[in-house]
């Protein structure tokens, strides 16, 4: 096994933009290599998830061994989406190569950047690869130059595949045997492997994913966690084909999996080092802490916050992003503040809390975290700001740019030094703007695909927090001020704001037997109302004759019951009222 393994392993990922073929050309390496049979075989193999194959996104990177004459490629597939970023970092620090790779049909975009700098960073070696040939519309020189120009690489060193057909796979398996480094293999030091993910079994605990830097990681052998100071015995290692495989034992330079028997998921946190005693004398650097973008109240409609506090520690174990702390709504009882990256990881996690643990959940409307201070009395808040870089075709500038300015971005400059293309219908800029980040999450990325009619695409990062004339504004149902519809909003965008909601809101909440008044207010001034018309009862169907009186004598019982239930009702709001106000 070590005469193998020495300079024969080859540890890699494939990143892009979303929807540019990641997970379609990862089975068509499975299947080059044979890592399954053709029974077991199935379309987007390594994406397990039920959510990820209906969605037809990667959310959990997932690695494979495989072997290709004599040599072990391990494999770890990436999600492409901007909310899920951090995935992509982890696998970056478990491997050696990196398969940069780009859709023919659409270029580089703005995700294809954010991941190249993300592995420029971590010193990968990088394979250029230009992907979906096959297609009609495909365009594989104008992409290859624009790889040439942002890469500063030569024509000879991309590479042409389809993910669909499987051409051009035996080149680009040559290529990654030649190009990616072979791992250090330093078996005779101290243990000392890198935790990139973990999950959690019901009936195993924690199983922890692992790179092994130095040493060997061999199954009943002592074990600590660095960082949690935790000691234990590995109960299990084994690999990933993708299911698990146990094995004997994993050797500097692998990638695969270790039992630990831990219940605890808070000491088997993501970026810990796993070493073995004697202890290593260092730790391995790890991962920076994650900052949220977005954050919503979860509340379990059952009354269960304890179930709800344990599915979310088992998914933070699983997610590394995902961060929550307790809270209380006058409304919803006990229940937590979660912090997201972005409103689809909202989504995502919300979901795999209803599907995986079987709850039934209640989420607010979301938000970002504003900073106030009290000055003379009244109340300041500062806002988020984040730098972005949209790339759109130059016939969608001018639109895109009034976007921008309609959502108070400030223009910083435009650059079209890594897109110049021989192709004037194809000729691209970068714009980059400064941004709230209230606006950018809200809907101004499905804004931005409509004015440029799909084919602008967006990236952005944390900048600063700066204050701006921001104002509460409260959302009433029935008279009553629904606190978790509350939101800050900037002064020249409020009554806009307001009236969209709560017309929103009127399609949004079911017809009551009274009627109910939506309505906008900054402070006690109403800017915006809407009313949802009570359900009408016939109670003049019975009726077959007589005089008039007795008709408006039953309409007006009706009318001082419809009164009486307006002052005592309680409006019932769906509990998926909240997310789809942004939509």
């Amino acid at each position: 096994m070590q005469n193998f393994v020495k300079g024969k392993v080859r540890n890699f990922c494939i990143i892009a933009h979303i929807d540019h073929g990641k997970s379609t050309l990862a089975d068509r390496f499975i299947e080059a290599t044979q890592t399954v049979s053709e029974r077991e075989m199935r379309a987007q193999l390594l994406d397990t998830m039920e959510l990820e194959r209906e969605r037809g996104i990667t959310i959990k990177l997932q690695p494979v061994k495989m072997e290709y004459q004599g040599y072990v490629l391990n494999l770890i597939d990436t999600p492409g989406h901007v909310d899920f970023t951090y995935e992509v970092s982890r696998s970056l620090a478990a491997v050696e190569g990196a398969i940069l790779l780009v859709d023919a049909t659409q270029g580089v975009q703005a995700q294809t950047l954010t991941t190249l700098h993300q592995a420029q960073n971590a010193g990968l070696t990088l394979i250029p690869v230009v992907n979906k040939i096959d297609l009609l519309n495909a365009e594989p020189e104008q992409t290859a130059q624009e790889l040439v120009q942002i890469l500063n690489c030569s024509l000879d060193e991309i590479l042409f595949v389809s993910g669909k057909t499987g051409e051009g796979m035996p080149a680009l398996l040559q290529a990654i045997i030649e190009r990616v480094p072979s791992p250090a293999c330093e078996t005779d030091q101290p243990l000392r492997a890198l935790i990139f993910d973990s999950v959690y079994d019901a009936y195993r605990g924690v199983i922890s994913y692992v790179r092994v830097m130095e040493g060997t990681l061999a199954a009943g052998a002592p074990i600590e966690l660095m960082h949690s100071k935790r000691c234990d015995t590995a109960l299990e290692v084994g690999i990933f084909t993708p299911a698990l495989k146990v094995a004997s034992e994993l050797s500097a330079g692998l990638i695969g999996y270790v039992v630990t028997g831990v219940k605890n998921v808070s000491e088997a946190r993501v970026g810990d080092t796993l070493t073995s005693l004697p202890r290593a004398q260092t730790a391995l650097v790890g991962y920076r802490e994650i900052t949220p973008m977005v954050y919503a109240g979860i509340f379990s409609t059952n009354g269960e916050p304890e179930a709800l506090r344990e599915a979310l520690s088992k998914l933070k174990l699983n997610d590394a992003a995902l961060q929550y702390e307790p809270d209380h709504s006058q409304a919803f009882g006990f229940g937590f503040r979660c912090g997201f990256l972005g409103l689809l990881h909202l989504e995502i996690i919300t979901e795999r809390l209803e599907r995986e643990y079987n709850l039934e959940l209640i989420v607010t409307t979301p938000s970002v975290a504003y900073h106030e201070r009290v000055e003379g009395g009244r109340i300041i808040y500062a806002e988020p700001w984040v730098k972005t870089e949209i790339i759109v075709p130059t016939r969608w500038i001018g639109p895109v740019m009034e976007l921008a300015q309609i959502e108070r971005g400030i223009y910083q400059e435009q650059e079209t030094e890594y897109l110049r293309d021989l192709n004037a219908e194809r000729e691209r800029v970068i714009l980059r703007y400064q941004l709230p980040l209230a606006s950018v999450i809200v809907n101004f990325y499905d804004r931005l695909k409509s004015v440029s009619s799909g084919y602008a695409s967006l990236n952005y990062s944390p900048l600063d927090y700066r204050e701006e004339d921001l104002i509460k504004l409260n959302i009433l149902i029935a008279g009553d001020s629904i606190e978790e519809l509350s939101q800050i909003v900037h002064r020249t965008q409020a009554f806009e704001r307001g009236q969209a909601l709560v017309t929103k809101l009127k399609t949004l909440i079911p017809r009551q037997q009274f009627e109910v008044a939506l309505q906008a207010a900054i402070g006690g001034k109403i800017i915006a109302r809407e009313t949802i018309p009570a359900m009408r009862k016939d109670v003049t169907a019975k009726l077959y004759g007589g005089d008039r009186t007795r008709k408006d004598k039953l309409l007006k019982k009706q009318k001082a019951g419809k009164k009486r239930l307006r002052k005592l009702g309680k409006v019932d709001i769906p509990s998926d009222v909240f997310i789809k106000l942004l939509r």
